[in-house]
C-alpha cells in the first residue's frame, strides 16, 4: 500500500527568511519540515511506500517522493531540511543550486482543492484526519485492501477544512483519537498503525 500525505500551508512566507530564526522568519517552515521527516524516514532508510505533498499558498505544490530522493544525502533534521526547502523555493530555474539534495523534488501548480477534485474523479480513497472522525482502527480492515491511501493532514487554524469549497467535497473524516496531536505525531501514528500492511 502506498500512503500519500497531503498538507496545506497558508502561513509560509520566505521573504524575510533567516536560518537563525526559522520559526519566526518563515511562518513555521520548521513544522512542515518536521512533518516531512516523520513521513519519509524510517530508522536508517526511507519509507518507500510514502509520498508527501505540501501545498504552499504562495509557492506552489512540492511532491516529496522517496523513490526519487537519495537517502545518503537527504537532510535528516528539520533545521537542515528547512534551509534546503528555502533554497529549493527561492533558487530555481537555470540558477538552481546543484548542491541541493532536494533538486529532484517535483513542483506542481495544482491547488489542494484541485488535487482533491481530481482524486475524487479518479475514485481514489481520500480521508481527512480529524479528531471528530470515524475510528481509524475500525477502518483498517477496509483500508488494507486499497493500493493507495490519501490522507489530508489538517492545519492549525483549520480555516481550509472549514471552508465552503472544501466542505462541498464531502471528504470522509477518520480519527486517531479525540486528543489533539501535533501533525508530525499524527503522521507517525498512522505509519505505525499501517505498518503491518506496508
Amino acid at each position: 500500500m502506498k500512503i500519500i500525505f497531503l498538507m496545506k500551508s497558508d502561513t509560509i512566507n520566505l521573504d524575510n527568511y533567516t536560518i537563525k530564526d526559522i520559526p519566526g522568519s518563515s511562518g513555521r517552515l520548521d513544522v512542515i519540515s518536521r512533518c516531512i521527516l516523520s513521513a519519509l524516514l524510517n530508522k536508517d532508510k526511507f519509507d518507500n511506500n510514502i509520498l508527501f505533498m505540501i501545498f504552499f499558498k504562495k509557492y506552489g505544490t512540492y511532491i516529496f517522493n522517496t523513490v526519487e530522493l537519495n537517502y545518503s544525502i537527504f537532510p535528516k533534521d528539520e533545521l537542515l531540511l528547512s534551509d534546503y526547502i528555502y533554497k529549493l523555493i527561492k533558487i530555481s530555474g537555470t540558477n538552481k543550486n546543484q548542491q541541493n539534495p532536494l533538486n529532484s523534488i517535483k513542483k506542481e501548480s495544482i491547488s489542494l482543492i484541485g488535487c482533491l477534485k481530481k482524486l475524487q474523479e479518479q475514485g481514489k480513497n481520500v480521508f481527512l484526519l480529524k479528531e471528530s472522525g470515524c475510528s481509524f482502527t475500525k477502518l483498517l480492515g477496509k483500508i488494507k485492501l486499497k493500493k493507495e491511501l490519501f490522507l489530508i493532514i489538517g492545519n492549525q487554524s483549520e480555516d481550509f477544512i472549514r471552508s465552503l469549497e472544501f466542505l462541498k467535497l464531502n471528504i470522509p473524516e477518520i480519527s486517531l483519537g479525540t486528543k489533539s496531536l501535533l501533525a508530525s505525531t499524527v503522521i507517525r501514528l498512522v505509519k505505525l498503525k499501517l505498518a503491518f500492511f506496508l
